[in-house]
Formats: C-alpha cells, sequence, structure tokens
C-alpha cells in the first residue's frame, strides 16, 4: 500500500519523482469512441418510445402531437391478445424446464469428476454460437424426418436448445462458488446427499435459480428466428409484431408494443443480473 510507484508500473518509481505527463493523461479519446459506440447501438431503439406516442402514423420529425391511443389499442387487439398468450405459456414451460435442467447439470459437472467434462460444457453451450438461421433449418428439417408437426411443442423444444446454455451458466457459476464445507456439515450429521441439497444448497443457490428462470423466460419470450421456423400456424408475439409491419397504420401500435416489451425486458433483465450477483457468493458482487 505505501508503494511508491503505481499500480501496473514495471519498475518502481523514486519517491518524490515527477508523474510524466503521458501518464497521468486521461484516456479521452476511449471515452469519446464509447460514448459514440454507445449512442450509435442504442439510439434507434431510444427513439420508440418517442414514436410510440406519436400522433401520426408517419415515423418521422417534427411529431405534431402526443396521444396515448396505440396503447389503448393494443388491449383491444384480439390477435395480439392470443399471441402475448402463446408467448407467455411456451417462455414460462421453457424456463421451468431449462432451470431444472441447468440446476442438475451444472450440479453434476461441478461436483463430479465426470470424463470428457469440458468436451460437454462446450457441446451444450454450442447454441450459443450457432447461427440461429442454422439452428432453426436444422430443426425443421428434424422434425419434418421424424413426422412431428408445427405447433408450440415444436417451438418449445427449440427454445429449451437455445435456453439451456443460458441457465447452465449461471448454475455452474453459481455451484463453483459454493462453499463445500456446508455440504460436509451436513453429510457429517447424519443428512443424505438428496436431503442435504434440498435443505441445505438449493434454499443457498435460490437467487441464482431465480435468475435463470427470468433470463430463460425473456430468452425465450423474446425470439424470432427459431419461432419462425417451428410455430407453423400458431402465433407468437414477435411473429405477430412481424406480421403487422406489412401494414404502415399498424406501424405505431407495434412501436408502443415494442415499447413495453422494451421495458419490461430491461426490469426482467436487471432483476435477473441482481440475483445472479447475490447467487454468485462474492461479498463484494453482493454491494450495492
Amino acid at each position: 500500500r505505501d508503494s511508491p510507484h503505481y499500480p501496473g508500473e514495471l519498475w518502481p518509481r523514486a519517491a518524490g519523482a515527477a508523474v510524466s505527463p503521458v501518464a497521468s493523461r486521461r484516456p479521452w479519446g476511449l471515452y469519446l469512441y464509447a460514448v459514440f459506440f454507445l449512442a450509435f447501438l442504442y439510439g434507434p431503439v431510444l427513439l420508440l418510445p418517442v414514436f410510440s406516442v406519436n400522433d401520426s402514423t408517419e415515423i418521422a420529425f417534427p411529431i405534431r402531437s402526443l396521444t396515448w391511443r396505440w396503447y389503448r389499442e393494443l388491449m383491444q387487439d384480439g390477435q395480439l391478445i392470443a399471441a402475448f398468450g402463446n408467448s407467455v405459456t411456451v417462455a414460462l414451460v421453457v424456463s421451468c424446464i431449462a432451470t431444472l435442467l441447468g440446476v442438475s447439470s451444472g450440479w453434476a459437472l461441478t461436483r463430479h469428476r465426470l470424463p470428457g467434462s469440458r468436451a460437454i460444457i462446450a457441446f451444450m453451450m454450442s447454441p450459443l454460437v450457432v447461427p440461429g438461421l442454422i439452428l432453426g433449418v436444422s430443426l425443421l428439417i428434424l422434425t419434418g424426418q421424424l413426422g412431428i408437426k408445427l405447433s408450440l411443442v415444436t417451438v418449445g423444444i427449440g427454445h429449451m436448445v437455445l435456453c439451456l446454455p443460458f441457465s447452465l451458466a449461471v448454475m455452474i457459476s453459481c455451484f463453483e462458488g459454493f462453499d463445500r464445507s456446508l455440504e460436509e456439515a451436513s453429510r457429517d450429521l447424519g443428512e443424505e446427499p438428496v436431503a442435504t441439497f434440498l435443505r441445505v444448497v438449493l434454499p443457498i443457490a435460490l437467487p441464482a435459480v431465480l435468475s435463470s428462470l427470468l433470463m430463460t423466460f425473456i430468452v425465450s419470450f423474446d425470439e424470432f428466428v427459431l419461432t419462425f421456423f417451428l410455430a407453423g400456424s400458431q402465433t407468437t408475439l414477435p411473429i405477430y409484431m412481424w406480421a403487422q409491419l406489412r401494414f404502415p397504420e399498424k406501424l405505431p401500435s407495434v412501436l408502443a408494443l415494442a415499447t413495453v416489451i422494451l421495458f419490461s425486458s430491461f426490469v426482467l433483465v436487471a432483476i435477473a443480473q441482481r440475483l445472479r450477483r447475490i447467487g454468485s457468493h462474492d461479498p463484494e458482487s453482493a454491494l450495492p
């Protein structure tokens, strides 16, 4: 702590020596690049709430007047409500099953020396790096060869493939930081392994489990590419929004719906990340 040199310097700095102007210069260029990059990336997204309250169907400035009628129309659209129900149903089922598989897989991979465990983890994480178009076409061909009719069931299967890596990543990071002495103490007191997991491990890992549920729910709810290939005649909310873009008079309602989804996803992701940090068992990460 009392060292006269700054962290990261290869050689100690003599006491009282002047700091080089180059070393003390702030990287303003990097800051400006980060600001412009974020503005370019998220600027168009931030325009959604602005145009969603525009009274005109034309998406252009200047805005003549403000209105909430596009949001009121959302509650009166029967097809929208049905598509929303389908998306919520699929997302709830997928998030529960994916989290259950993530908990069991993460526990097995972190607590037992399985042969080829690294290869198993890499294989289970592979859907994150495979393009969605390739994955969707592959699942469509597979369901056709097996004679499975396209429906919400096939959509759920496709979403399960995509959501499982997210759940596994959360649960592995949780179990890796788990204090194993608690498990040893439970077994020393006579508890069976299953009872130890249910009464000791699972309550402590509950924040990570809730984080996995929220993250997989969001991924399934917002997924479009896999749903487009596997939905058949049934419609989910992303498919409904894509279909409405063909009609110019429906565009303000789509922007209003996108705004609702944007803010809801932001809140759920923030909660999921907070729970994940709490469940990581890192005292510093749990601080506000």
